[in-house]
């Protein structure tokens, strides 16, 4: 009873300060379009939108140099210090991105700065995890280590629900009038959501500063046995690197790309694509994460009775194979082509630009479908102003879904968010079970990083800029993840083992 407490206890420290670093992380993503207009020049939405997604990709791209860096450290000094530091790298770069002058102050300098920020939350995610997952694994026992570790694996999506719900509690806060509130937001409220981070990460680091160190690793720094060399003993024997190989191109490259893209690409997909409206795209991700995550825990369960292998790959076989018809069926909810228009209502406006003589002309047609649907045309026309030529107009077009149309796409989300339950929930135990404790935060930190960070992380930037190239296919972006899911698939179906067998400590 004493040990079952143990392990609750260190899986609930460990997994609140991995939560409050991946919302860190992915607070940048969720406000994309936002910051895509704060901090770079607005002529190009496009343009603006696919930097802001490059700016978020390279966070992910360092990740493999932060699991380098700190699972070194792990190896080393200890996993409870390492993953310390890693948690207070991310909290302060997060606060400090909230505190950055918008493009329109400083030019230029805004999107470098704020590049530096999320190079830095880059690397220290490449710590935090491999840290996280090493720690719950070496206080589990063998035959549950897939349950246990199944707990670290929800704090990813669990990240990314909160980070969407405080962004929306933020926005609804600033105003009771819609229109205000979502211009507040848009100006300065965006920033509330980074700010608020230090307060959750003060709380992380008083809990995790109460931890004890992993036993297995202090039983190998007592006895004299830990590596002294964990980048050469992980990657400068063979065997070693093949284990490190087979984890990335044959688990973990696959799992990076399903994670991504039933998650932020689906967002972006349908926020951009299918114009959804902000408040409506992002509860239909909250309430598919929500109805999909205890999958995490069911899933690492299972693997402890039946094997990691062949969970994962058939959450990967099932993306490549149902994703194209899943999108193309968020399209479809969201047409209004085949819709009976009730009613049109027309509403034009002149305003006057802050602290300029220039005005322009906002045209608003709303057109009121039979079935609840509401579809919104905002056209911001020609600018007027002495010396200055006609500014080409801009249109946005929103879209408000029937409650039906609603719920149907939050069902086909969380279909995709359960592909990800599927390949993520064992993968902590499968990648702790390859590699000896005295280089295991070295060895499984890189393969998963470079998985989870190169692979799954460009997710959205390379299948948006795939749509802005073939512009006549809105499913062009999948491409890319059916691919990579794909090969990750074969690999693993040819030399992956249900059970592996991991590697002595003498190695």
């Amino acid at each position: 009873m004493k040990q079952s407490k143990g392990i609750w206890k260190i899986i609930g420290a460990s997994s609140l300060g991995t939560l409050i670093e991946w919302y860190d992380f992915y607070i940048f993503g969720s406000l994309a379009t936002v910051l895509a207009n704060q901090f770079f020049p607005k002529a190009n939405p496009t343009a603006a939108l696919l930097s802001t997604l490059a700016t978020f990709a390279a966070g992910f791209i360092v990740r493999p140099f932060g699991a380098l860096v700190f699972g070194r450290l792990g190896d080393l000094i200890g996993r409870k210090y390492t993953f310390l530091l890693t948690l207070v790298l991310m909290g302060g770069s997060t606060f400090a991105i909230g505190l950055i002058p918008g493009y329109d102050t400083i030019g230029f300098a805004a999107p470098v700065l704020v590049l530096l920020l999320r190079l830095v939350q880059g690397l220290a995610l490449g710590g935090e995890y491999g840290g996280a997952a090493t720690y719950v694994a070496e206080h589990a026992p063998e035959h549950r280590r897939g349950f246990f570790t199944s707990w670290i694996q929800t704090t990813a999506t669990l990240g990314l629900f909160v980070s969407l719900g405080v962004i929306l509690i933020t926005r609804h806060a600033l105003d009771a009038d819609q229109a205000k509130s979502i211009a507040k937001f848009n100006d300065w409220g965006w920033r509330i959501p980074f700010l608020v981070s230090i307060l959750l990460v003060v709380v992380s680091i008083y809990i995790r500063l109460k931890m004890s160190e992993s036993p297995l690793f202090s039983k190998l720094k007592a006895e004299g046995k830990t590596s002294a060399n964990p980048l050469k003993e992980s990657f400068g024997k063979k065997d070693n690197l093949k284990m490190v190989l087979l984890a990335l191109f044959a688990a973990t490259m696959g799992q990076g790309v399903v994670w991504y893209t039933g998650q932020f690409y689906a967002q972006s997909f349908i926020e951009n694509v299918c114009k959804v409206d902000f408040d409506q795209s992002r509860t239909i991700l909250i309430w598919a994460i929500l109805f999909a995550t205890p999958f995490f825990v069911v899933f690492g369960s299972w693997s402890d009775k039946i094997g990691r292998k062949w969970i994962m790959l058939a959450g990967m076989l099932l993306a490549v194979v149902t994703y194209k018809p899943l999108f193309n069926k968020l399209i479809t909810l969201s047409s209004v082509t085949e819709r009976t228009l009730e009613k049109k209502s027309t509403d034009v406006g002149m305003y006057a630009s802050a602290g300029i003589t220039d005005t322009f002309r906002v045209s608003t047609v709303k057109h009121i479908y039979t079935d609840a649907t509401v579809m919104t045309t905002i056209t911001k026309d020609t600018v007027y102003a002495s010396g200055k030529a006609t500014v080409k107009p801009v249109t946005t077009v929103v879209k408000q879904l029937n409650t039906r149309d609603y719920w149907t796409m939050v069902g086909i989300v969380f279909i995709m968010i359960l592909y990800v339950t599927m390949v993520y929930g064992p993968i902590a135990a499968f990648l702790v079970e390859l590699f000896p404790t005295r280089i295991r935060y070295t060895s499984m930190s890189l393969p998963y990083h470079i998985g989870n960070g190169v692979f799954g992380g460009l997710t959205p930037f390379i299948a948006t800029l795939l749509t802005t190239i073939h512009t006549t296919d809105p499913l062009a972006g999948l491409i890319y993840p059916i691919v990579i899911a794909g090969i990750c698939f074969v690999i693993g179906v040819l030399y992956l083992k249900t059970k592996p067998e991991q590697l002595s400590e003498a190695v």
